[in-house]
């Protein structure tokens, strides 16, 4: 049997489910998830690797239409997917009707890359109305391949896999098979750490920070780890460090927690909060926090 590999891109929406959808097939949580639009902010390859073949996943952020710098770069990385990908997974959930950028969508009717459109969380809905929203994207993208699925419940995910093994190309494995991700460790502390502020804290603040490990440390027995939270104004540190520090010491304690779970090692974490005026809209400042996609 001859070897396949290739690149199978997921694009959508924001918070139709793209993260929890590859942390499914991957079996592994390498995503962050929360129930907030934007979570994802980076191109992010989960890589899935047997004997015989090799899919390299791309979670994408939510496509939107972008109103400040960071959201352009982040739309950039969607533009990039389309162009390397071997299989497009278009991920909407049931009662959608198109994406929110319609270039975007156009793009997609217009593609030669082969489209599977995935319909997530039918669980929340009955039979009859799964089966009219099958029927109504087949209409808007007559060349895709339409399937139900639930990425929450695992529902359907088996299926898709053997069919995207059936849609790669012909292909030695781009990545070692042992490899599971491109991005380095410092990467996922930060995501983790941005994962908790997420969850705890609403409005702008969640949209308005950055993490970035300064020091990552792995012994025998322990890894040491100095992350600095950025954030825009003065008054959004007070709001993140909270009364009597419990705010930080909070999100420091579960983002260890999780650390944890992931490296499968005790961590020792420091956290720090500085203000870093306007970094969304700074190109330095995003070039050095990785959203730069111009090479």
């Amino acid at each position: 049997m001859k070897h396949k590999a290739g690149f199978v891109n997921i694009i959508g929406n924001p918070n139709v489910g793209k993260s929890t959808l590859m942390n499914a097939i991957l079996g592994e949580k390498l995503s962050i998830i929360t129930n907030k639009a934007q979570t994802t902010r980076h191109r992010i390859l989960g890589i899935l690797s047997d004997e015989n073949y090799q899919m390299v996943f791309s979670d994408t952020p939510g496509i939107i239409k972008p109103a400040y710098t960071l959201q352009e770069s982040m739309m950039d990385f969607v533009k990039s997917a389309f162009q390397d990908a071997d299989v497009l997974i278009y991920l909407v959930e049931t009662g959608e009707k198109a994406l929110k950028d319609e270039d975007f969508f156009i793009k997609l009717q217009n593609t030669a890359i082969p489209v599977i459109l995935l319909l997530n969380k039918i669980d929340l809905n009955d039979q009859e109305f799964v089966e009219e929203q099958i029927d109504y994207w087949k209409q808007q993208l007559p060349k895709a391949e339409v399937y139900a699925i639930s990425a929450l419940n695992n529902f359907g995910v088996d299926n898709l896999k053997s069919r995207l093994v059936e849609l790669l190309p012909e292909s030695p494995a781009f990545y070692p098979k042992d490899q599971l991700t491109d991005k380095p460790e410092r990467f996922f502390v930060n995501e983790k750490i941005r994962e908790r502020i997420l969850v705890h804290y609403k409005k702008e603040i969640p949209y308005s920070v950055e993490v970035e490990t300064e020091a990552f440390e792995e012994s025998h027995k322990i890894i040491k780890i100095r992350s600095i939270i950025m954030v825009e104004r003065d008054s959004q540190r007070g709001i993140i460090i909270g009364h009597q520090g419990k705010g930080i010491k909070r999100i420091g304690t579960e983002a260890r927690k999780d650390l944890e779970k992931f490296f499968d090692k005790k961590i020792h974490l420091e956290l720090y909060v500085k203000v870093n005026k306007n970094w969304r809209s700074n190109p330095n400042q995003l070039k050095r926090f990785g959203y730069d996609n111009s090479n």
